[in-house]
């Protein structure tokens, strides 16, 4: 299998690997697939560390990316191409690119969001699959009522 990791896959791999569901590490640890991590990734995690929403660092994320065997899958022309012709499913232009490289790229997109799949893609992430804790992102204070 090819497969292209969401965000937030990508996150838990790199710094919470224990907490993926089991056939999600199981299908990452596999030799025979193929794993890869976008740039449009390391674009969403740089901004949101910039906004103090993410404590992993991303400017170590090249060297991470190295350490776990994952391939750096660039964002392109042809990509962005096939992004603005999705039709208007999910808000996130980060989700979206994610999509779209998955498609041309002919990658199954690890992502346990549900958004996703009403695009024509494949994704690998069972819905009854528990989902981790998200231990590396900034607790946010509570909303106020207005």
């Amino acid at each position: 299998m090819r497969l292209l990791l969401d965000t937030h896959a990508l996150l838990w791999a790199l710094a919470a690997p224990g907490e993926l569901p089991a056939g999600i590490r199981a299908a990452l640890e596999d030799a025979t697939n193929i794993v890869f991590a976008s740039a449009a990734s390391a674009w969403e995690m740089a901004i949101k560390q910039a906004r103090g929403k993410l404590r992993y660092p991303a400017a170590e994320l090249s060297a991470a990316l190295r350490r776990v065997s994952l391939i750096e899958l660039p964002v392109t022309i042809r990509h962005a191409e096939v992004a603005a012709r999705l039709p208007p499913l999910h808000r996130d232009p980060f989700d979206r690119m994610l999509v779209a490289q998955a498609q041309s790229e002919g990658l199954s997109l690890v992502s346990r969001d549900p958004a996703i799949r009403r695009y024509q893609v494949t994704v690998l992430w069972d819905p009854e699959m528990q989902s981790p804790r998200a231990a590396y992102r900034v607790k946010r204070k509570p909303r106020r009522r207005r």
